[in-house]
């Protein structure tokens, strides 16, 4: 019997097989979870499919109240999913991690609870009247990534319910334990069927595929990397399903020469290390103006210097390690390629098991790999440029758009540069810092559709217009 088993109809259900959960920072085992057959995830579609007649005739109040009632139950739960979070993910436990996301995923679970897309009046004169009804869509399947489990649940989840869809959800093979128990808390004050999890590893059946091609799905919400996205948008096309994808990123900051680099050294590093690096919209690339270059990259290396690495259940640690092998190994490749292509600033050599320090490479070129790839971990590249249009265009120039970032203490100049950068979202003197009030979305290879806010909700409805 598994440790942890899925949750379908209401009911936990277990699988005939399961797989190892580790943790990231000892190599142990954390617990054995289900591991599903294509016939449980059938089994999970017919149930939120026979969910769903009765939740989406649910009023705009009763669905806001219910979204709410999720968000009290994640509270009172913050700290049993704060610490299985950990666990399995590697994050410290305190409020730059764990902690943080779970608060997170609460504030967004009330924000989205307070939304709504209203009936709008398009013509109401003596020629008729025109209303624009959003109605929900059905089957939601929700596949999220390892990084940041628990809030990209939320992210994926609460929307779909806040608009009166059910929801099917298949997390990381590397993180589905908090997510399995966040789902149970759900279904405390859910009806049946409404919020469903399957669990695999992928090994004896490919359920994230059969859920893009599943008949009783009518839309997918993906966050994960570019290539899978696009595995995704394939298996989705025979049904026409509606598609959320936010895919991966190489985000850009620019460095403007009027900095002080002493007051910006703290947001750029955490800028490009929040969450060891492991963030879709952190920044990966670092320009910077050569009248600052070298007061910039000693401002980094005297920050990142006082940052500690380590365990997550220690509060002490700032850092953890990374989660999984495939991804220490791909961050190990590009930096091992970067030291003979550039200067190590700070870091530079692996750990113990997953650990791995901050790693700061000056005098990199826009076409080394650790520039043109997206690294997803603990390393920031540096490069220096001294015609800003040059800066620009090396920004632009990746087939990624999801964030980037300019730094100046013109706010207005930083602006104008802003616009012009091909992505998204770009922030000003900052880098990463999304709001459930903002819509949040790629371009380019980083996907499209948009999360959070009302536009973020309306992804998740059809258009019904009534000529009256």
């Amino acid at each position: 019997m598994s440790d942890y088993e899925m949750v379908i109809d209401g009911r936990r259900v277990d699988a005939e097989n399961s797989f190892d959960v580790t943790n990231p920072a000892t190599g142990e085992s954390i617990g054995t979870v289900a591991n599903a057959t294509l016939d449980d995830l059938d089994a999970a579609v017919a149930a939120a499919g026979r969910a769903f007649p009765s939740w989406s005739q649910k009023s705009d109040e009763e669905l806001s109240r219910a979204c709410l009632a999720v968000a009290d139950r994640i509270e009172a739960n913050a700290d049993e999913l704060a610490r299985l979070l950990t666990r399995e993910q590697g994050k410290p436990l305190n409020m730059r991690g764990s902690r943080r996301e779970v608060g997170g995923a609460v504030a967004w679970a009330r924000y989205t609870a307070g939304l709504s897309l209203p009936m709008k009046v398009i013509q109401d004169n003596n020629e008729g009247r025109i209303e624009l009804h959003r109605k929900p869509l059905g089957v939601v399947g929700s596949i999220t990534p390892w990084n940041f489990p628990v809030m990209i649940a939320v992210w994926h989840i609460l929307p779909a319910l806040r608009t009166g869809n059910t929801v099917v959800i298949k997390p990381s093979p590397y993180t589905p334990i908090a997510t399995i128990r966040l789902v149970e808390i759900m279904n405390e004050v859910l009806p049946a069927g409404v919020v469903n999890i399957v669990t695999s590893d992928d090994a004896q059946a490919n359920i994230g595929g059969a859920m893009s091609a599943h008949d009783g799905i009518r839309k997918m919400v993906f966050t994960g990397s570019t290539a899978t996205g696009k595995k995704v948008m394939k298996g989705a096309a025979d049904t026409m399903k509606r598609l959320t994808l936010e895919l991966g990123g190489n985000d850009a900051g620019i460095v403007l020469p009027d900095v002080e680099p002493d007051q910006i050294a703290e947001a750029l590093f955490w800028g490009g290390f929040n969450n060891n690096g492991q963030t879709c919209a952190a920044m990966k690339r670092l320009y910077v103006h050569e009248d600052v270059y070298d007061a910039v990259c000693d401002a980094l290396v005297a920050y990142a210097s006082g940052v500690t690495v380590g365990n997550g259940e220690d509060e002490s640690s700032s850092l953890g390690p990374i989660n999984n092998q495939m991804q220490f190994d791909k961050v190990s490749r590009l930096v091992e390629d970067a030291k003979k292509r550039g200067r190590v600033l700070l870091g530079g050599e692996p750990g113990e098991g997953l650990f791995f320090p901050p790693t700061l490479i000056a005098d990199l070129s826009s076409d080394d790999p650790l520039v043109a790839e997206e690294q997803f971990g603990p390393v920031l590249p540096i490069i220096r440029y001294s015609d800003i249009e040059d800066a620009i265009a090396q920004a632009n120039n990746s087939e990624n758009g999801l964030g980037g970032s300019v730094w100046s203490q013109d706010v207005e100049k930083a602006k104008s540069i802003a616009a012009r950068l091909e992505c998204g979202s770009v922030w000003i003197n900052r880098h990463g810092a999304i709001q459930p009030n903002a819509p949040f979305g790629g371009v380019k290879s980083s996907g499209f559709g948009v999360e959070f806010g009302e536009e973020g909700l309306a992804e998740y409805t059809d258009i019904q217009t009534l000529y009256c």
